[in-house]
């Protein structure tokens, strides 16, 4: 029987908002904290992974909610715990330690006693870039980002693309080593914004306007010598410090790009041309993981591939993610969450 610990009883409070069309100030609404439940074990559809400053694990699934785990003891939460809904797509935290929590029905804010679903803010006066500002990805609303300044959570309509009508969704959100936020998509490729305008960048490998599922721009990260990856078989040299890419394109944008490790995994057929996820170790060397092809290691040079394993199964990867300590975890869709031994992931079980 599980026993239920963490009982958070709060008063619903009820704000005054600041009326206006499409700019409503609305503060968040605080939702009442019931039961968190002591649990054994972690679930098996657990597809992301994150720790926060005081080294609690957070592991979220797409359908059972949420875990945390310090060291000692696993708590399960879920809408009953005051959770918009049980799918978490992203986790995130900002300077004062309060964790966000991206859920398929809204942004949850938990501060260490209870969780606040953030109302949102409809303004398309808002595009701004603040150096502690949160971004979100869409995962509940479409042709949207989302922003969180400490205050308020503002919806910002996508500006239209110049060479495409329909509406996209962001699949990801990445901020540079010099403050500028990066959304990945689907299916336009990949874009940044400079706190003034939106930079493009739309060749063939990073866009997916064809019939048929598309991937997106699930993953977006700057390697030790400041290039560019898109979870695509180039790397893109962006602010100019380097001299071009050998086979760069030659054209007159913000950028120049050359394929990457490509074919060094020594296949014709290679599955490195797209993958979900990449990380950077304490080395600065990159991890990349594969939906079905488990995780390769690139230090610069030389490539290593990692298979996944439940027993003899090969298993399906979603997210690859670096701890405090250094320590790679891999979230997936099935099997849990799989940590890095120094040899090989083996799947985590506290």
């Amino acid at each position: 029987m599980k026993l239920n610990t963490l009982l958070f009883l709060s008063i619903l409070t009820v704000f005054t908002s600041c009326s206006g069309q499409n700019n409503s100030h609305t503060a968040d609404r605080l939702t009442i904290i019931t039961v968190g439940d002591t649990v054994k074990e972690l679930g098996n559809n657990l597809m992301v992974v994150y720790q926060d400053k005081k080294n609690n694990y957070w592991f979220g699934s797409w359908k059972d909610g949420l875990f945390r785990y310090d060291g000692k003891t696993m708590l399960h939460f879920t809408t009953k715990s005051g959770l918009p809904h049980n799918r978490i797509e992203e986790i995130k935290e900002d300077k004062s330690g309060n964790i966000y929590f991206n859920t398929s029905k809204g942004i949850s804010k938990f501060d260490g006693q209870s969780f606040t679903t953030l109302s949102v803010v409809n303004s398309d006066n808002e595009w701004k870039l603040e150096p502690n500002d949160l971004w979100f990805k869409q995962a509940w609303d479409s042709n949207f980002v989302y922003r969180y300044d400490g205050k308020f959570l503002y919806k910002l309509l996508l500006p239209a693309h110049p060479n495409y009508a329909n509406p996209y969704a962001v699949y990801s959100v990445y901020k540079d080593s010099k403050g500028y936020v990066w959304l990945g998509t689907n299916p336009l490729g990949v874009c940044r914004y400079n706190g003034k305008s939106l930079d493009w960048i739309s060749e063939e490998d990073v866009t997916e306007l064809h019939d048929g599922p598309a991937n997106g721009v699930r993953s977006i990260i700057e390697d030790k010598d400041g290039y560019f990856w898109f979870n695509t078989m180039y790397r893109y040299n962006i602010y100019g410090n380097k001299t071009p890419l050998k086979n760069s394109t030659d054209k007159p944008t913000f950028y120049s790009r050359a394929k990457s490790i490509g074919s060094l995994d020594g296949k014709n057929d290679t599955k490195l041309n797209e993958y979900l996820s990449i990380a950077k170790d304490n080395n600065n060397e990159l991890w990349i993981a594969t939906y079905m092809d488990g995780v390769w290691h690139y230090d610069g040079k030389n490539i290593i591939h990692y298979p996944v394993k439940d027993g003899s199964k090969d298993i399906t990867v979603y997210s690859i993610y670096k701890d405090n300590n250094g320590d790679l975890w891999l979230g997936t869709h099935e099997t849990g969450v799989y940590k890095f031994n120094g040899k090989t992931f083996e799947r985590f079980k506290p």
